[in-house]
C-alpha cells in the first residue's frame, strides 16, 4: 500500500521532516483516502522506561493512541527521565493494567510484555486475527489478538473498518468466524490437557525418573500391545529411529509405498542419516501395495549380489495420501507372513492409528500384532502439543533409547509433554468418532450439493480426511481454497455469516479437509454453506461468460 511504501524524505530536507512528524504527513499524503483514527495524547512511560502507575507498556515508539482508551487521554507531557532520556508512550491493547514491573527498566513486566513481543510489535499472534490481515493483504502478515481501533501491525494506523469483524451488526470483509481444515495439527490443548501439564510430576527422563513419562510410556506400550515404549518429540523421529534400528547394516534397504509419509515429508531421512535405500512401490488407491509387486521386489533382491539387501517394510495406517483410508487387518497379515517368509521385519507409520482403530471398531493391539515395532503420534488427532511414541520388543526399545540420544531427541522434565499426551489418548476414542461423524457429513453435504465445480467419492472418507476433486479449468484447487478464506460483504449479506474456511490444496486436482477436535458439527455446517456460496458465485461468472475472477465479483 502506497502509504507503507512511501520511502524517507530526501536528506535535503529538513530535519524535522525527515523526523517523526515528516513521517505522520507522508502517511496523510500518500493515502489521504484512508480513515485514520484521530490522535490522542499518549501516557506517560513504557516498557524498558520508568512510567506512572498502571502503564502496561504499549505498541511502538511515539506512535499515537487508539481512540477509546480514556485512561490514556490527557495525559501529562512527557519528562526526562533519571538517565536523561525522555519517556516513550507506548500503547497496546490492555494499557491502562496496573501491576508491578519486575525489573525496573527491563522489557519484563507483571501484566505486561515480554521481549518477544516488544519486538514483534507488542502484537500477540492467533490464529483468527492472521486470517484476518492475510484476507485483507493477501499475505503471511499476522496481527495480535490485541489489535484495537486505529493500530496494525507495529503499530502502523490501519482503516477502522479491518477491525469491525468483532461487531456482527457491522458488515465487513473480515471473517467473523474460522473454521481450520488444513490438518489435524492446528489443534490447540483442551483445558483438561493444560491442567494436566501445570499439575504434571517430572524428573529427569534422560535418566528415566521422569513419572509422567514412565506412565505414558507404559499405557502406550499396553494399548498398542507391545512390550515397551519410548516417548520422543515426533512422529517423525520415531520413523526414523526405527528404520536405523531395523536396518543396522550397509546396503540395507526399505521397501515401502510411493506416497507413504516417511518416503515423500520426512526430508529423506532414511537415506541421509539412517544411510538405507527406499524401494517405492506405487501405491493403490486405498493406500495399500499390490502385494505381488511387494514379493517380486523383495525375491529380486533376495540373495543378489548387486542390489541393497531389503531389511525392512514400512506401512502407514491411516494413509494420508490416499485420504485417511484404512488399511485392512486381512491386508496386514499377508505382509507380516511375507516378511517372516523372507526374515524381514515389519514397521508401522501409526501416526494416525488411533482412527484406525475407531473406524475398525477394533483394539489398537488388533491392528499392531502383524508388526514388529509402531510409532503413534500425540499431535495430530488426539491434539496433544508435541509428542509420539515408538513401541516394540524390551530388545528393540532399548536400541531405539540409544538412537533417540544420537538424535537429540532426550528430553530432561518432558513430563509436561507426555501429561497432554496422555489425556489425548485417554480421550481418544470419543473424539475420534465424533471427528469422523463431521467428515462424513461434510461429504455427504459436497454429493447433495451437486456441484460441477467438485466432487467427492463417498466410500473413500474412512475416517477423519475428505479428499475433494476439483473439476474443470478453474477454479484450481489452490484458487478454491483461496475463495474458502476470503470473506465478503456480499456473502455476508446473503448468507447472514462472515466465515473464513482454510483447506490444503493437496494436489493440481484435489484439495484435502481435515476434521480434529477442534472443529464442531456447527463449524462443518458452516463450512459447507461456504462451499456452496462460492460455487455457486463461480458457476455464475462462467455462465455470464467471465473469465476466472474472485467468486464475488459474478455479475458486476
Amino acid at each position: 500500500m502506497a502509504w507503507v511504501a512511501s520511502g524517507c524524505l530526501p536528506r535535503c530536507s529538513p530535519a524535522g521532516e525527515r523526523g517523526r512528524l515528516g513521517r505522520r504527513q507522508r502517511c496523510r499524503t500518500a493515502c489521504p483516502s484512508m480513515d485514520y483514527a484521530p490522535r490522542e495524547p499518549l501516557r506517560q512511560g513504557g516498557p524498558g522506561r520508568p512510567g506512572g502507575p498502571g502503564d502496561a507498556g504499549g505498541a511502538g515508539r511515539g506512535r499515537c493512541a487508539p481512540p477509546g482508551l480514556a485512561a490514556w487521554s490527557g495525559a501529562p507531557p512527557r519528562q526526562h527521565n533519571e538517565w536523561g532520556h525522555r519517556s516513550r508512550g507506548r500503547c497496546v491493547a490492555g494499557a491502562g493494567r496496573s501491576g508491578p514491573r519486575v525489573r525496573a527498566g527491563g522489557w519484563w513486566q507483571a501484566g505486561g510484555r515480554s521481549w518477544a513481543q516488544h519486538r514483534l510489535g507488542g502484537l500477540r499472534w492467533t490464529l483468527p486475527e492472521q486470517v484476518l490481515v492475510q484476507a485483507q493483504l493477501g499475505t503471511a502478515t499476522a496481527a495480535g489478538s490485541g489489535l484495537v481501533q486505529g493500530m496494525g501491525v507495529r503499530g502502523r494506523p490501519v482503516p477502522r473498518d479491518w477491525h469491525s469483524c468483532r461487531d456482527p451488526a457491522v458488515p465487513s470483509r473480515c471473517p467473523q468466524h474460522v473454521v481450520d481444515l488444513r490438518s489435524d495439527t492446528v489443534t490447540q490443548p483442551s483445558e483438561a490437557m493444560r491442567r494436566a501439564m501445570a499439575q504434571a510430576a517430572v524428573g529427569d527422563d534422560d535418566y528415566g525418573e521422569d513419572p509422567t513419562v514412565n506412565e505414558l510410556q507404559h499405557l502406550a506400550a499396553r494399548f498398542l500391545g507391545m512390550e515397551e515404549a519410548l516417548f520422543v518429540p515426533t512422529a517423525t523421529m520415531a520413523n526414523l529411529i526405527a528404520v536405523m534400528c531395523h536396518c543396522q547394516r550397509r546396503g540395507a534397504q526399505l521397501l515401502l509405498g510411493a506416497g507413504a509419509h516417511l518416503h515423500v515429508y520426512e526430508h529423506g531421512g532414511a537415506a541421509q542419516v539412517a544411510g538405507v535405500h527406499s524401494q517405492a512401490l506405487p501405491d493403490l488407491p486405498d493406500g495399500t501395495f499390490d502385494l505381488e509387486q511387494l514379493e517380486l521386489a523383495v525375491r529380486e533382491a533376495h540373495g543378489s549380489r548387486y542390489h541393497p539387501r531389503p531389511e525392512l517394510i514400512c506401512l502407514e495406517n491411516t494413509h494420508s495420501s490416499a485420504g485417511g483410508r484404512v488399511l485392512p487387518l486381512a491386508y496386514l497379515q499377508q505382509v507380516h507372513r511375507l516378511a517372516e517368509r523372507y526374515g524381514l521385519r515389519v514397521h508401522m507409520d501409526g501416526a494416525r492409528l488411533m482412527n484406525a482403530a475407531v473406524a475398525q471398531a477394533v483394539e489398537p493391539a488388533q491392528i499392531t500384532q502383524h508388526c514388529d515395532s509402531v510409532s503413534l503420534c500425540f499431535s495430530k488427532g488426539l491434539g496433544a502439543p508435541a509428542g509420539a511414541v515408538l513401541a516394540g520388543r524390551r530388545a528393540f526399545v532399548a536400541e531405539a533409547w540409544r538412537v533417540r540420544k544420537l538424535l537429540g531427541g532426550g528430553m530432561r522434565q518432558a513430563g509436561v509433554l507426555a501429561a497432554a499426551a496422555r489425556v489425548g489418548l485417554e480421550q481418544a476414542e470419543a473424539t475420534l468418532r465424533r471427528d469422523h461423524s463431521n467428515a462424513r457429513r461434510f461429504a455427504r453435504g459436497i454429493q447433495e450439493l451437486k456441484s460441477p465445480l467438485c466432487s467427492v467419492s463417498l466410500p473413500a472418507v474412512e475416517t477423519n480426511m475428505v479428499m475433494v476433486a476439483v473439476t474443470g479449468g478453474w477454479p484450481s484447487p489452490a484458487e478454491l481454497c483461496t475463495y474458502m478464506r476470503a470473506v465478503s460483504e456480499e456473502e455476508l449479506a446473503e448468507t447472514g455469516h462472515a466465515v473464513s474456511v482454510l483447506l490444503f490444496p493437496w494436489s493440481a486436482h484435489t484439495l484435502r479437509a481435515v476434521w480434529h477436535r477442534d472443529v464442531s458439527a456447527h463449524d462443518t455446517e458452516l463450512a459447507l454453506n461456504k462451499l456452496g456460496f462460492v460455487a455457486r458465485k463461480c458457476q455464475e461468472r462462467l455462465a455470464l461468460g467471465l473469465g476466472p475472477g474472485p467468486p464475488s465479483a459474478a455479475g458486476h
